[in-house]
């Protein structure tokens, strides 16, 4: 009875390192890798996780593009819906000009609505109330953006070109009768999106 005791807290301990050794290894391989898993809710989209930090790099250097021309550094890209095709590209263009919505308005023009609806429109920040409109009434199905709005407002401050609005999109596609799916923000990515944006508004 006492040896069948000893081996039974034994196995006990074996299994407890082991569990303790898988945890300890996750981890490592979050804190490490950066993506092993994403930070950002994601059930639904057509993109899996690799893709959206692809993709929402690549918008990224639309937007450094379009600071080059004195435009606002935001850029937005269109993904097919098998999550790797880039079918458009558009950076801010102007205050009421914005990238999502010139890239929702172009898509609209070339592709059929139903096409659309399981595309994603990919954007280094969360679209303001203009430009969520415009990607509802496009009929883009899914939406990823990359870094909040509210941190936007700390960026830009009481900047007269682009006086930000605090309200989520996610608010926004609420009020609508269309369940646009939406993955956002993605922290891990932050420091490469918000970069262009540190000197532009001061």
């Amino acid at each position: 009875m006492q040896k069948s005791r000893r081996d039974f807290f034994k196995a006990m301990a074996t299994i407890g390192a082991v569990l303790f050794a898988t945890a300890v290894s996750l981890s490592a391989c979050w804190v490490l890798a950066g993506d092993c898993k994403p930070s950002s809710d994601q059930k639904g989209l057509p993109l899996n996780y690799q893709q959206i930090l692809k993709h929402l790099r690549t918008a990224n250097e639309v937007a450094k593009e379009t600071a080059k021309f004195g435009h606002h550094p935001f850029g937005a890209v269109l993904v097919a819906p098998d999550g790797e095709r880039v079918l458009m590209k558009q950076g801010n263009l102007s205050s009421i000009a914005h990238a999502e919505t010139e890239l929702s308005r172009r898509a609209f023009a070339q592709y059929n609505p139903d096409y659309l609806w399981g595309c994603t429109l990919v954007t280094t920040f969360e679209p303001c109330v203009m430009c969520a409109g415009n990607i509802y009434w496009a009929n883009i199905g899914n939406l990823v953006y990359g870094v909040e709005e509210t941190t936007l407002k700390k960026l830009t401050g009481a900047n007269k070109n682009n006086p930000t609005m605090s309200l989520p999109c996610r608010t926004v596609f609420k009020t609508g009768q269309k369940p646009i799916l939406v993955a956002g923000p993605f922290p891990e990515l932050e420091g490469e999106l918000v970069a262009p944006h540190r000197s532009f508004w001061k």
